[in-house]
This record gives structure tokens, C-alpha cells and sequence, in this order.
């Protein structure tokens, strides 16, 4: 298998480039970095530079974050309402460029276009979702049991916050966080992964035209984000810490946000088992199979990572599954025929590849794929493993990548005792026709979100999070705004009894 990719960018990809900042947003002002040193971004497709960007340091990140505190009282006093319509201008804004927001996704990040249109879709829903949250942020009133005080709980911002999204969901991880706490009235300092900012520079830009106050956004991409987000999280001003990425790097953050008690939100690793049980609709199956895990090429942490499959089945499953994913064309993924673009850079291709030959050479079978494909860019075969051999790397591994391994099991209790043989617990997916079964299986399986007979399950209206090593606290819906208040008590004496 080879891709050939195209040699130049188009006439609208360079004017839509052309029209992304480069600088950091530091009080409403794009300016360069300090230091005066850049960065390149770079087409995973190709290795082609897209842009290059301001590179922050230390001294940026400290000038985030002092306007950020510098009008985190104004910002708090602000009206709900007017925080709200200022989300739901940006939802307006971001729907009204969808069209740019997807080809710049895919540009960086190497998605196919109907998937960053997708996520385009999905991530401005937050902003849609929070604006109406924004105004129905309730305290409450009420006696004491003994009668003799009352009781006022109020909703209150938790302050200046440091936001830390990953690579995978340019859009949609930004979105998930910034729209709750501009909710909430939180300022924030928001560092993008620097292998996808471009989408990020773009969103900020978007809600200073629709009118978020200078210092309540900032933004400072960097290549060195240990050395900038280090010094803020020591910071005792600073008072909330939400990352979303890998688990050894969350432990570390946790670690350093301990110091000062920051409040923390983690969205952290997963390793989602996908259960098929013998009565399964299998046609369903495959095609939940496919979403669950070819979504970002395998690049997400709800992305199926074991496929559990009753061995009654087994072998018509992996028959099914494998003809669909040797049917997914790979390529770049402005190609409208592409359904499979590359993984994001060399490294997290020979990982995926390293775990496929550490399976194959202890006893695994590669139904499909399984090899590296020729050409530019960082793009891997769509592989479904079968024979894969318990405690395989592949079965502990968070692969991120369009592989899938199957392993087969007898009845129910072995399911969940698989199931449950990992230290991650953000999602599991289960397909069966018996109900019961799925729900016994939700009350069984240790995650904090399950698909049953679905493989895509995401929505800006339900609660995102894990247990286990898979993180702390929830975005997304009710609770997604809470992350970003604290809750204050206020007593004083029954006046019926003055």
C-alpha cells in the first residue's frame, strides 16, 4: 500500500492559513513570544510546514496569567446573560466557518474531512450548550432542620484556570473547556498542544470577535510546555487546573498541582473493551465497531482498544470487521474518497507498528493489514488482529492507532472479568439484543461511560469522564459548568425568631 500526496497546498488552504494568527494572545493583543522564538506546525500528511508560530516561554506564560487574575473580579461580576450571548455568538461564528474550522483540522491533524466537519458539529455544541448553562446556574434557600438559621448556597467562579488540551480534537477539547468556564466566569490561560494549535489560535480569534473581554482568553502555544505550564501551576493565584491527555503525564501534573490544592479536572487514558456477546445484532456490531475504533484513525481515548467477542462468533466477526476496514481508503485527508488519514507523527507510528509485531510474533494472526504504508507522512494499515494472547502489550497499551485485536470469551462473567483487567475506565462498548444483559453489564463494568449497542456515544449534553486512571470530574452537561465553581455557604439567623 503507498499514498502519494500532493505536492502543494491549494489556493484555499493558503488563504485560509493565511489567515491564522501566529502570535500569543495575551490580553487581547496577538504578539510575538518573548524570547523571539517560533515553532513550525507541520502537515502529518505530507511533513510540509503549515505555519509557523510564536514559541512561548516561561515570561509569556507569567504574562498570561497576570491578565487573566488582572480582571478575573470584572469577569466574575459580568451578567450571566452577557456571558451567554457571548458563547452563542461564537457558536454562531464557528457554524457559520465550519467549512474553515474542518479544513484546518484536517490540515494539521490529518483527519478526513467529513470527520473534522463532524467535530466542528460536536465541538460547538458546548459553546450552544454552556450559554443556556450560563443562566441557569442555581444556589438554594432554606431552613436548618432546628429552625433556628437559614441556609444560602451559591454558585461562585473558581478563578483564573490553566487549560491543557491534547492534539487529537483541536477543536472540541478547547470548546469542552474554555465554553464552561467563560460559563462560569472563569479567566483562563489556555496552552494547545503544539502539534495542533492552528485550530485553537483560529477559536480564540473567533471569541474576541464576538466579544469576550481582553485577558479572559489567553493563549500561548509552546514547544517546551513543561518549562510554561510549570512556573503557572506553582502560581498560587492561579486555581484550577483542567488537562486532558495521557495518564503518566496527568499523575505528574496532579503531583504539581497538589502543592497549592488546585482544583483539578483530568481526562486521562483509556483502554475501552468492546464486548460482542453471541446474541449481538453482528451487522450492528461491525459498524459500532467501526466507529468506536476507526474515529481519528484510532486516535482517541474512547477509542475501542480490546474487542471481547464470544467465541460462538468470533470468527464471523473478525471476517466482517476486516473486509470493512480493508475497505477504508488511506490518504491525505482533503481526499474525498479518504477515510483513514495518517497518525500524527513518526513516534505514534512506530508505536502502533511496535505493538502490532510484539502481538504477531507471540502468536497473533493479522486478518488485514498489520504493515506500514509506503509514501509520505505518518500513515499505518487498518489491521484487526485475531489469536491475540493474554497479557499482549496490545491489551494494556492505549494503541492509538487504526488497529484492532480480538480476543474471545465464554460467557458473561469472563466478559467482565476481561473487561476489567486494566487500570483505565473511561468507556466500554457492549452489543447485545438482550437489554437486561446491557444493563447488567453498565452496572458491572468499572467506567465511567458505556455505548450499549452504539459505538459513538459523545454529546456536548452528557457527562465525559472516567474512573480508575482514566481521570477526575466530568465535562459536558450538567456538571461540565461545576468544574468551574466552587459552592459557598452563607448562614444567619431565622428572622422568625428575632
Amino acid at each position: 500500500m503507498t499514498v502519494t500526496a500532493a505536492t502543494e497546498l491549494t489556493e484555499r488552504e493558503s488563504a485560509l492559513l493565511a489567515g491564522v494568527p501566529t502570535g500569543l494572545l495575551i490580553n487581547g493583543e496577538w504578539r510575538a513570544a518573548a524570547s523571539g522564538k517560533t515553532f513550525d506546525v507541520e502537515d502529518p500528511s505530507t511533513g510540509r510546514v503549515l505555519l509557523t508560530l510564536a514559541d512561548a516561554g516561561a515570561e509569556d506564560g507569567a504574562a498570561a496569567l497576570d491578565a487573566a487574575v488582572a480582571v478575573q473580579d470584572e469577569w466574575a461580576a459580568t451578567a450571566p446573560r452577557e456571558r451567554a450571548e457571548i458563547l452563542r455568538r461564537a457558536f454562531d461564528l464557528v457554524t457559520a466557518r465550519a467549512d474553515d474550522f474542518a479544513l484546518l483540522m484536517t490540515l494539521e491533524m490529518g483527519k478526513p474531512l467529513a470527520e473534522s466537519a463532524g467535530e466542528v458539529k460536536y465541538g460547538s455544541e458546548f459553546l450552544r450548550w454552556f450559554s443556556e448553562e450560563a443562566v441557569r446556574s442555581f444556589g438554594r434557600y432554606s431552613g436548618n432542620p432546628e429552625g433556628t438559621a437559614q441556609i444560602l448556597v451559591q454558585k461562585k467562579p473558581v478563578g483564573p484556570c490553566l487549560l491543557i488540551t491534547p492534539w487529537n480534537f483541536p477543536l472540541a477539547m478547547a470548546t469542552r473547556k474554555i465554553a464552561p468556564a467563560i460559563a462560569a466566569g472563569c479567566t483562563m490561560v489556555l496552552k494547545p498542544a503544539n502539534l495542533t494549535p492552528l485550530t485553537s489560535q483560529l477559536f480564540a480569534q473567533i471569541l474576541l470577535d464576538a466579544g469576550l473581554p481582553a485577558g479572559v482568553l489567553n493563549v500561548i502555544a509552546t514547544s517546551t510546555a513543561g518549562a510554561v505550564t510549570g512556573p503557572l501551576i506553582q502560581d498560587t493565584r492561579l486555581r484550577k487546573l483542567s488537562f486532558t491527555g495521557s495518564t503518566p503525564v496527568g499523575r505528574r501534573l496532579l503531583a504539581d498541582a497538589s502543592n497549592n490544592v488546585l482544583r483539578t479536572s483530568m481526562e486521562l487514558g483509556g483502554n475501552a473493551p468492546f464486548v460482542v456477546f453471541d446474541d449481538a445484532d453482528l451487522d450492528a456490531a461491525v459498524e459500532g465497531a467501526m466507529a468506536a475504533k476507526m474515529r481519528n484513525m484510532g486516535e482517541a481515548c474512547t477509542a475501542a482498544n480490546r474487542f471481547l467477542v464470544h467465541e460462538s462468533v468470533a470468527e464471523e466477526f473478525a471476517t466482517r470487521f476486516a473486509a470493512k476496514m480493508a475497505g477504508a481508503a488511506v490518504g491525505r485527508g482533503t481526499e474525498p474518497e479518504t477515510k483513514v488519514g495518517p497518525l500524527i507523527d513518526a513516534k505514534s507510528r512506530d508505536k502502533v507498528h511496535s505493538l502490532v509485531t510484539d502481538a504477531i510474533a507471540d502468536g497473533a494472526r493479522a486478518v488485514v493489514g498489520g504493515a506500514l504504508v509506503d509514501g509520505p507522512g505518518y500513515f499505518y494499515q487498518p489491521t484487526v488482529l485475531q489469536g491475540v494472547e493474554p497479557g499482549a502489550r496490545i491489551l494494556s497499551e492505549e494503541i492509538f492507532g487504526p488497529v484492532a485485536p480480538i480476543v474471545t470469551f465464554k460467557n458473561e462473567d469472563e466478559a467482565v472479568a476481561l473487561a476489567n483487567d486494566t487500570e483505565y475506565g473511561l468507556v466500554a462498548y457492549v452489543f447485545t439484543r438482550d437489554y437486561a444483559r446491557g444493563l447488567r453489564m453498565a452496572n458491572r463494568i468499572e467506567t465511567g461511560m458505556m455505548g450499549l449497542n452504539a459505538g459513538v456515544i459523545s454529546n456536548a449534553a452528557a457527562p465525559f469522564g472516567g474512573v480508575k486512571q482514566s481521570g477526575l470530574g466530568r465535562e459536558g452537561s450538567l456538571e461540565g459548568i461545576e468544574e468551574y465553581q466552587y459552592t459557598q455557604y452563607i448562614g444567619f439567623p431565622n428572622p422568625d425568631n428575632a
